[in-house]
């Protein structure tokens, strides 16, 4: 009786270890995502929020981009489930000019973006003729120019920059300065400061060029305003449970503690 008892115990001993190597593992069951941003500080958030996502069973792909056209059209080709590195009016300007079936699911942060030069200290000083240089895609690109109006440098013809449609060098109603508007690829525009008067130029771009905006920055937006970065996906996809998680997982204490320790107010939570 023993011996038969024993060998029972033996047998459901092999069975329970034979189960447990077979179960796959908490990180096996995770759900991959595959998630496009710019390198720099974009990436770096991520990486706060993929430990986060983590205990929400996503597995977050970070793919690294330089170039703003890329994240979208890899996700409108499927190439990536999500990505998180625009704000709303540039979403919208790739939408209208692609086509692209891509939606906002919810706000990241809000990077102000400024005008850098290495050789003014305020706009107000910009010489007669001088270069200026901006963005050359259309949503930053107005920004730009719309930071210029507000700084008194230009004067933009009545409803151009604003209720959605950019304003362009085209706009200019008065350039008293006569200044050079000199529209750049906006990865180009901190490698031309030596170049340029003065330059508009995102935050991400900034911040790897070593500038910190609160610092360098000779004129800055106001934090008030509709570019707010976000996180998009795929229309089919936007009611899927897992992008509710990865909202969640970018708007969490986590990544705010993280904002405020690592970009002492260069870059701010929108959530």
């Amino acid at each position: 009786m023993q011996r038969r008892n024993l060998m029972r115990l033996i047998a459901a001993a092999t069975f329970a270890a034979l189960g447990a190597g077979m179960a796959p593992s908490a990180s096996a069951a995770d759900q991959t995502i595959r998630l496009g941003t710019m390198s720099g500080p974009d990436a770096q958030i991520w990486e706060v929020v993929k430990g986060v996502a983590k205990r929400k069973g996503l597995d977050i792909k970070i793919v690294e981009f330089n170039d703003y056209a890329q994240p979208n059209a890899a996700l409108d080709a499927g190439d990536l489930d999500a990505n998180g590195f625009q704000h709303q009016p540039f979403l919208d300007s790739q939408i209208e000019a692609r086509h692209y079936k891509i939606a906002n699911v919810g706000l990241t942060y809000v990077a102000p973006m400024g005008f850098y030069s290495r050789k003014l200290k305020s706009l107000k000083d910009l010489p007669e003729g001088a270069k200026v240089g901006i963005q050359n895609d259309p949503s930053n690109g107005n920004r730009a120019l719309r930071l210029l109006q507000t700084q008194g440098v230009l004067t933009l013809k009545p409803g151009a920059g604003v209720n959605g449609k950019n304003a362009t060098p085209l706009d200019i109603a008065s350039n008293p300065k006569k200044l050079k508007i000199v529209e750049l690829d906006s990865a180009i525009l901190p490698r031309s400061l030596d170049d340029l008067a003065a330059a508009s130029i995102n935050t991400d771009y900034a911040v790897k060029a070593g500038l910190q905006p609160t610092h360098d920055a000779i004129a800055i937006e106001d934090l008030k305003g509709p570019y707010a970065n976000l996180i998009a996906v795929r229309e089919q996809d936007r009611n899927k449970p897992w992008v509710k998680d990865l909202v969640a997982s970018y708007q969490s204490q986590e990544v705010r503690d993280f904002l405020a320790r690592q970009f002492k107010g260069s870059i701010l939570p929108a959530f």
